[in-house]
Order: structure tokens, then sequence, then C-alpha cells
């Protein structure tokens, strides 16, 4: 498995990143299955958000399963997520908020600290002060080592930058083969014949590496949010047959090579898997390992349905 350095924050992480949200449905024993075979694979980074089941019951049932799986804490980083309240059915970037979502999320996790927290959407009627509070009290008292965000374009993350004293390392955004708006505009600008040449998170790409904040891919095998996968869907076609094209040229699964496209782009990003089946999580680690050409990731893309201006 390959690792990267995030700048400014957690070293030596894995490219592939293990996320715990279907973690619940799972038995104990079942989950430290999960959490080792992705460990064994070289995962060492499992995603978490407080919204992950009912009153967090990932974060509590990824605890139990850990105990059982012999890793020591220190090996694995450890990311949660706060600020999404289904239960009340709002946003809540709040210092009360943020504090108390670590909190829970530390005792249920049964750990001192996380490695990385990251502010989940964004609250509109969020004070960046309030955040900034947060972020010092969480620090200092060491809960949080490193802090981010998700699903947030430049000029948000501008303004929580201009309150906030620590860094912010990671934006966590949808990226895959079908939903590759984070990169279809460049392709696209000033194209007033298709919908690909819009802007729709505001050059968040090159915003992110221009300011050393590593990209976390999440839903990278995802048709929309909540579609199914493109692997083996008929409705993706040529994409499925240059993919297992690939795949043969690298003894690789399709999954390895959806993924591998990700990883294939220079800004460094990670990738986060959510499945909770042992056998596809070492098809997905394989992915580290895919060499793609520059004209394997381009024949990708334009085989998901994309074109070339």
């Amino acid at each position: 498995m390959k690792s990267i350095n995030i700048v400014n924050g957690p070293q030596n992480v894995s490219v592939i990143i293990q996320g715990c949200m279907r973690m619940p449905a799972l038995s104990k024993e079942d989950a430290a299955k999960v959490i080792r075979t992705a460990y064994d694979c070289g995962i060492n980074f499992y995603d978490h958000a407080t919204c992950y089941g009912e009153n967090g019951a990932a974060e509590t049932r990824f605890a139990e399963a850990f105990s059982l799986t012999g890793i020591k804490r220190e090996d694995i980083c450890l990311q949660s997520k706060c600020g999404l309240c289904f239960d009340r059915n709002e946003f809540d970037w709040s210092k009360e908020n943020i504090l108390s979502s670590v909190d829970d999320s530390l005792r249920r996790l049964n750990t001192d600290y996380l490695d990385t927290l990251l502010l989940h959407r964004p609250d509109v009627l969020y004070d960046p002060e309030e955040v900034a509070e947060a972020f010092d009290i969480l620090e200092k008292e060491g809960k949080v080592r490193f802090f981010g965000v998700s699903n947030l374009v430049p000029m948000q993350i501008e303004l929580l930058k201009k309150y906030v004293k620590q860094d912010l390392v990671i934006n966590q955004v949808q990226l895959s083969l079908e939903q590759s708006q984070l990169i279809d505009q460049a392709l696209y600008m000033n194209n007033k014949q298709t919908e690909f040449s819009i802007n729709r998170d505001g050059h968040a790409l090159d915003y992110c590496r221009l300011n050393d904040i590593t990209i976390q891919a999440w839903s990278p095998l995802q048709v929309g949010m909540f579609g199914g996968t493109f692997i083996d869907n008929p409705a993706y076609p040529e994409l499925n047959k240059f993919l297992e094209e690939i795949g043969g040229r690298e003894g690789v699964s399709k999954t390895a090579v959806a993924l591998a496209w990700i990883l294939r782009h220079p800004a460094k990003m990670q990738a986060i898997i959510g499945t909770m089946n042992p056998e596809h999580i070492k098809d997905a680690c394989d992915a580290s390992e895919v060499r793609l050409s520059h004209h394997d990731w381009y024949a990708l893309y334009l085989a998901a349905g994309k074109y070339l201006p």
C-alpha cells in the first residue's frame, strides 16, 4: 500500500481510507474482520462521522471491534466528522456542538484523541470565531491533532482560515469516474454547449492544491450520491469494458482500476472505500499498485461518458 504525507497533517498515511459508515450493520466480530483485513492490506486510516448510524453507532461498533483486532491505537489514524445533526434536521458548527460532538466521538471510539476532525458540510449560520474557539480548546486539550473540512468550496475555507489558527489540511469531497465534476469544468470552461462547463465547486481542486489541502474522495465508485456502483452496471458498458481491459493487463479487479484513476491524479488524493466485505477490501487495495499511463487515465475518463472539446 502506498502512503502519503499530508502537508501539516498526519504522516505516512495510506492512500486508501476505510470508511466506516456501514459498520453498524455488522456484528463486532465481523467488524473486527473488516478492520483487520483493511489493516493487513496496508490501510491505516479509518473514517467516521457523528451521523454514521443512530447515536453514533458506527463509532461504537468500531471501538467494540477494534479491541478484538490486536492493532495498537498509535498505529492507525482515526478521523471523525461533526456538524450534521440529522436528529434535529440541521447543520451545526456552534462551539458547543463541536466540543460535545468530539467528546461523544472520543467516548464512543474509546480513545483519548482524534487524529483528524473534519467539519462535515457547511453550516450557513455558523460563527467562524466560535469555530476558532472550539478548535483552540480541542488542540490545547489534546483531543484533536489535525483539522479539516468536508464538502466546502474555496471561499468557505478562506473565511474559516481568517479566524482559525490551525491549518485546514483536508477537504473531503465526492469524486469518481462518473461523478467527476471536480475535474470536468477545467476541460469544458467557456463552453455553452455542455453542462460540464458549469463551475460547481469554485475551482476546489486547484484551490486545494495551491493551499496544500489533501482531497479525500468519497463514494469513488458511485453513480450520483445513492445510485449504486458503476462497476458491472449495464448503463456503463464502455466504461466497464475499459476497466476490465486495464484490470486484465494489471492483474487486478475493475474496482481497483477505478480507484487507481483517482490516485493517478497528481493532486495526491486519498480514496475512501465503504465496503464491509473483506474480499472487496482486498480488491480495492490493489489500486495502490496499479500503473495507469497518461493515455489510460484519459481513456477511462472518456469511457465514463465525457468527451474532449
